[in-house]
C-alpha cells in the first residue's frame, strides 16, 4: 500500500436473504476506488460466522487472547488492519441488523481511534434511524465517527441496473470520502506518534 493511501473496510452489515447490501458496497467501493486515495476490502458478513453470544471477558480488557470462533478471523483482520471504514446498512426497525451489532461487539481495540463512515438505504428514512444508533454505539469504541454520510430513501425505486438514479450521488460520495481520507491520514498519524489513550 502506498503511504498516500489508506486501508478502507467496506462492511455489508445485513445478512438478509435477498439483501440489497451488496448491490450498495459494490457500487461505493467502485467510487472509493475512482477516489484513488484508498486501498479497497468488501467484508461481507454474511460470509462471516458471528454468533450473538459472546466470552464472559470484555474485547477492551482481554487483547490478543480474546476468543474469537476461528470463522471469524478474516474479519478481525480486516478491522485491525484498517485505516478506515465505511459502513453499509440498512434499516430494521428504526435501527441497523443484529449481525452487525454483533460484529462490533467481538471487537474494541480494532475500531479505536479510526474514522468511519456510513452508507444507508431504506424506506422513507433513508436509513437514517440505523445510523444515529451506530454512531452512539461505535464512539462508545472510541472510533471517529464521519458527520457526512449517504443515504438512500426508498431505495427499491431509486437504483436501477447495481447504481443510484440520483446524478448527484457520485458527488455526495466524493465529499463523504474526502472527508474520511483526511481523518484517515490524521488518526493514523496520531495513532503512530503516540498510544491513544483509552
Amino acid at each position: 500500500m502506498e503511504k498516500n493511501t489508506h486501508k478502507l473496510v467496506i462492511i455489508v452489515g445485513s445478512v438478509r436473504d435477498g439483501r440489497f447490501g451488496p448491490v450498495v458496497a459494490s457500487w461505493v467501493a467502485e467510487q472509493a476506488a475512482v477516489h484513488g486515495g484508498f486501498e479497497v476490502e468488501v467484508v461481507d458478513l454474511a460470509e462471516i460466522d458471528i454468533p450473538l453470544a459472546l466470552p464472559a471477558a470484555s474485547p477492551k480488557y482481554a487483547g490478543d487472547g480474546y476468543p474469537r470462533p476461528t470463522g471469524m478471523a478474516a474479519l478481525t483482520s480486516a478491522l485491525e488492519g484498517a485505516d478506515a471504514f465505511l459502513v453499509v446498512t440498512p434499516e430494521y426497525n428504526h435501527s441497523y441488523p443484529a449481525p452487525l451489532k454483533a460484529a462490533i461487539d467481538w471487537h474494541y481495540t480494532q475500531w479505536t481511534a479510526k474514522p468511519v463512515a456510513f452508507v444507508s438505504y431504506g424506506g422513507a428514512a433513508g436509513g437514517r434511524h440505523a445510523v444515529l444508533h451506530l454512531e452512539n454505539v461505535l464512539t462508545e469504541l472510541h472510533a471517529v465517527t464521519i458527520r457526512d454520510g449517504l443515504a438512500f430513501p426508498n431505495y427499491f425505486t431509486a437504483w436501477q441496473d447495481g447504481r443510484p438514479l440520483d446524478a448527484e450521488a457520485p458527488g455526495y460520495a466524493k465529499t463523504v470520502l474526502d472527508q474520511l481520507a483526511w481523518w484517515a491520514a490524521a488518526l493514523r498519524s496520531a495513532r503512530n506518534a503516540a498510544p491513544y489513550p483509552a
